[in-house]
C-alpha cells in the first residue's frame, strides 16, 4: 500500500461509518413513531436540574398548533428579575455548542482552504480535505437543510410568532448528530460532562417532537403521524425535502396539517385543488409558480385563456426560449401580459424552474419584456452573456 492510501484509508474508513450514523440521525428527525414519553421526560428533567430548577409538570399535546393556547406568556428579559427558565436553557446548550465548537476545531490547520463545498465526499478526504470538513457538509448541512429548513422550518411558519423559545426536538438532529457523530467515529474527544449534556439533546433528539420549557411547566409535541419527503436531485449527501403530490406533506395525530410542493411550503389547494381563478389572485409569486407547476404549465396555459404574442431564444440563458402571452383582462384584474422563461440558474436539485412574470401590456417583443424585468432595454437585455 502506497504512504498516501494508507493516509487516507482511515479517514475514508470513517467516513463510511459516519454515513452510517448520519442515515441513523435522517430516520430520528423524520420519524413519525409516537414519541417515547417516558425517555423525553426524563432527559428534560435532567436538563431543568442543570439550570437549578425541579421536575416541571408536563403537558404533551398532539402537534405544535395545539401547544400555543396552553403556552404560560414567557417572562420575557429585565435587569431587576432572574432570568426565565427558558432564557436558561439557551444559555446552557450556547455554552455548550461553543465549548464543544472549540474541541472540533482545536487542532484545525487554518491555511488550508478546502473546496467549498466539497461536493464528492471520496475524492474530497482523498484529495486531502480534513475529514472534520466532510462531515461539516456531509452530517450537519443536509440534516439541517430536511429537518431544520424544510420541515421545522414549514411547521414554523404556519404557527404564530408569540410562542415564545421552543425547542425542536427531533428537527435539532442537525447540532445534534453533528457533535454525535464526531465522538461516535472518534474524530473529536469532548470532556466528561460536556457527553452528558450532550446525550441528554441527543436522547431527547430521538424521542420527541417540539417542546417548550417554562417555569415550573413544560409542554411537549408528539411527532408527527406523516411525513412526506423525496430526495434532492443531484444531493450527495442524501438529504430530503418536503413535498406530496395528492395531500399533506406533514399530517399531526390531532389532524393539523402542512402542505408542500417540491419543498416549497404551500397553501393546501396548491396541492388538492390548484385552479386558475385562485392562481391568479395569489400574491405569493412562489406559491403562483408550484400551483401552476402542478397543472402543468401547457395545461395553465389552456385553462387560463393565454393568447401567444411572439417567442424568442433567450440570449440571456442559451438553449431556453422566452414567450410572451396575453392575459385575459376579466381573469387578471388588469391589463397585463406575461412573460414564461427558464430559470438562468440551476436549482439545487439540478433542474431549471419555468416561471412566469407579470410585465405591462404595451409589450410585443419578449426581449424587451425580459429587459424591462432587469431594469434593461431589450438591446441592452440582448447583450448578456448569462442571467441569474
Amino acid at each position: 500500500m502506497s504512504a498516501r492510501r494508507g493516509r487516507t484509508a482511515r479517514p475514508l474508513a470513517l467516513w463510511w461509518r459516519a454515513v452510517t450514523l448520519r442515515s441513523e440521525w435522517f430516520d430520528h428527525a423524520l420519524s413519525t413513531a409516537p414519541a417515547d414519553r417516558q425517555a423525553s421526560e426524563d432527559a428534560i428533567t435532567d436538563l431543568y436540574a442543570l439550570v437549578g430548577r425541579p421536575r416541571p409538570s408536563f403537558v404533551w399535546v398532539d402537534s405544535p398548533a395545539a401547544a400555543q393556547p396552553l403556552l404560560p406568556p414567557s417572562a420575557g428579559i429585565r435587569s431587576d428579575l432572574p432570568l426565565p427558565l427558558e432564557s436558561l436553557v439557551a444559555s446552557l446548550v450556547s455554552s455548550l455548542r461553543e465549548r464543544l465548537d472549540r474541541r472540533i476545531g482545536a487542532d484545525r490547520d487554518i491555511s488550508f482552504q478546502p473546496p467549498d463545498p466539497p461536493l464528492d465526499p471520496v475524492a474530497s478526504l482523498r484529495s486531502g480535505v480534513p475529514l472534520r470538513t466532510v462531515l461539516e457538509a456531509g452530517v450537519r448541512d443536509p440534516l439541517r437543510r430536511t429537518a431544520g429548513e424544510s420541515v421545522a422550518g414549514a411547521i414554523r411558519a404556519a404557527l404564530p410568532e408569540r410562542s415564545g423559545l421552543v425547542w425542536y426536538g427531533q428537527h435539532e438532529a442537525a447540532w445534534v448528530a453533528h457533535y454525535d457523530v464526531h465522538r461516535r467515529v472518534g474524530v473529536s474527544l469532548f470532556g466528561a460532562d460536556d457527553l452528558v449534556q450532550l446525550e441528554l439533546w441527543a436522547t431527547i433528539a430521538r424521542s420527541c417532537g417540539w417542546w417548550w420549557p417554562r417555569e415550573g411547566v413544560c409542554v411537549v409535541a408528539e411527532r408527527p403521524a406523516e411525513v412526506h419527503v423525496e430526495p434532492v436531485a443531484g444531493s450527495a449527501y442524501g438529504e430530503s425535502r418536503l413535498h406530496r403530490d395528492d395531500g399533506p406533506a406533514v399530517v399531526f395525530r390531532d389532524g393539523w396539517s402542512l402542505h408542500a410542493w417540491h419543498g416549497t411550503a404551500v397553501p393546501s389547494w396548491v396541492v388538492e385543488s390548484p385552479t386558475v381563478d385562485l392562481i391568479a389572485a395569489e400574491p405569493n409569486v412562489e406559491v403562483r409558480r408550484c400551483a401552476i407547476e402542478h397543472l402543468g404549465w401547457a395545461e395553465f396555459i389552456e385553462r387560463a385563456g393565454l393568447t401567444l404574442v411572439s417567442r424568442s431564444p433567450d440570449p440571456g440563458n442559451p438553449d431556453a426560449e422566452l414567450r410572451l402571452y396575453d392575459l385575459p383582462y376579466q381573469r387578471w384584474g388588469s391589463r397585463a401580459r406575461l412573460l414564461l422563461a427558464v430559470n438562468g440558474s440551476v436549482e439545487r436539485d439540478g433542474t431549471r424552474r419555468r416561471y412566469g412574470l407579470r410585465v405591462p401590456p404595451w409589450f410585443d417583443d419578449p426581449i424587451d419584456a425580459a429587459g424591462w424585468s432587469y431594469g434593461l432595454t431589450g438591446p441592452q437585455y440582448a447583450q448578456l452573456q448569462r442571467r441569474t
